[in-house]
């Protein structure tokens, strides 16, 4: 038997900050209380510090297998666990696409043997894969992720018959990218009759616009209200969207549920000009205004996550002209720390940072006890300095196979100190143990 005591931390879990000491027997919390006395294996002495529920990114792409000169597994979950990311959900446009229960079980195969922090994998749907999505377990799939915009391969669902029968015929959570396809065409062909090939990114908004994100988000919503499923909206990323959705139904209760990410909440297409195809994602960032509206929609509880769609890309291709450079970027590393940076100037409390980041993506998506800071829940935990000496992110000091980050130069004063993986300290003062102890998820459907 295992165990591990933490001392004199201030635990942030379900709506409150309180100071308590922490025991760990195996790789569950056995016991909270403020003051434990125990001969444990190893103690931690977490004076000055904040304990959180390590985060879950329920929108990752870690690019393996087929793409793996972005990203692996192995090394964006690494960097996870340096960003405090303790689980992750990884989507099915790899090479070739997940969307075959065999290509699915491989990825996991993949991860049980080199991942460093939990995992799960989505079920790709496509236009004609409906048998093997109803193969997919719900006991360890998170859930069937369906692209209504332009993606890698053949997962463009864009035939209205076969998108009412995936709705109609699962009872999984049904995760959407949503951007309409035609109207980015249209978009697309009056800037080539503007710009040539040669356009600029600051006219990645205009192209990938807000009414073609808001399209897709209502038929698809609308087409969840008449069939009855569970459906998960990604990246919202305009104003129109959050209206979309409502804010006085438990979480647990809601059919339909939405996620913000990062880089929606902290650039705007001002940044543009500064950092170019880097900050070229789909769906694209957009207004200060749509920001703002996002923000407010979060705060309020109409969005439910906060996550990353973490999508590395080598310099090499970033650095292309607009229509060649890929869209997606890294962030897993450093999303709990751009969050603490707003609660730092007031834009949200880091209990509401815990709420987003931990406990809903666990609720939402029925993870089996993991999110929270309980007793008989796993330990996957982030020890956080809320108040250290100023940092940056450089290229020094970025875990990412890439190599790159957006956030480069930008100054924190908060870091995630050590990081707990099913009860073992798989990050201890910034430095990462070569164990890989990620377990696979599993869920209560």
């Amino acid at each position: 038997m295992r165990t591990l005591l933490i001392k004199n931390g201030t635990i942030v879990n379900e709506g409150v900050a309180f100071k308590s000491d922490l025991l760990i027997e195996n790789d569950i919390i056995k016991k909270i209380e403020k003051k434990i006395e125990w001969d444990a294996d190893k103690v931690i002495d977490a004076t000055g510090l904040h304990i959180f529920p390590g985060v879950i990114d329920d929108q990752v792409h870690f690019r393996e297998p087929g793409l793996t000169h972005k990203g692996c597994i192995t090394s964006e979950s690494k960097a996870a666990i340096a960003g405090g990311v303790t689980s992750f959900i990884e989507q099915p446009n790899t090479v070739p696409n997940a969307v075959t229960q065999e290509i699915l079980e491989e990825k996991y195969q993949i991860a049980a043997e080199t991942s460093y922090a939990n995992y799960s994998f989505m079920m790709g749907g496509t236009n004609d894969n409906l048998e093997e999505i109803l193969k997919t377990n719900p006991r360890n799939v998170a859930g069937i992720k369906l692209f209504l915009g332009s993606s890698t391969g053949n997962m463009l669902v864009d035939n209205e018959e076969v998108l009412e029968k995936i709705f109609t015929s699962t009872k999984m959570l049904i995760a959407v990218h949503c951007e309409d396809e035609q109207t980015i065409k249209e978009n697309l062909t009056k800037a080539k009759e503007q710009f040539g090939e040669d356009i600029p990114v600051s006219h990645h908004p205009i192209i990938r616009s807000a009414e073609a994100c808001f399209k897709s988000s209502h038929k698809a919503i609308e087409l969840a209200k008449k069939t009855g499923a569970r459906l998960h909206v990604f990246h919202v990323s305009t104003a129109k969207e959050t209206e979309l959705f409502e804010n006085n139904i438990p979480l647990e209760n809601k059919m339909i549920t939405s996620e913000v990410c990062v880089h929606h909440l902290y650039f705007s297409d001002e940044d543009y000009t500064k950092k170019g195809n880097f900050i070229k994602w789909n769906p694209a960032v957009k207004s200060e205004h749509d920001r703002e509206k996002i923000w407010e929609a979060l705060l309020d509880d109409r969005i439910d996550v906060i996550a990353t769609d973490h999508a590395p890309h080598t310099l090499e291709e970033k650095s292309q002209k607009y229509l060649q450079a890929p869209s997606g970027g890294p962030l897993v590393q450093h999303s709990l720390i751009t969050m603490l940076d707003f609660a730092k100037k007031g834009k949200i409390s880091i209990e509401k940072i815990v709420q987003k980041m931990m406990h809903n993506p666990a609720l939402l998506f029925r993870i089996e006890k993991r999110g929270f800071v309980r007793e008989g829940y796993y330990a996957d935990l982030a020890l956080v300095d809320l108040n250290c000496e100023p940092w940056s992110v450089s290229k020094e000091n970025i875990l990412y196979q890439c190599g790159w980050s957006p956030l480069e130069g930008k100054e924190f004063t908060s870091k995630v100190v050590s990081t707990i993986l099913n009860g073992t300290l798989v990050m201890d003062n910034g430095k990462i143990n070569e164990q890989r102890m990620g377990q696979r998820l599993l869920f209560n459907n």
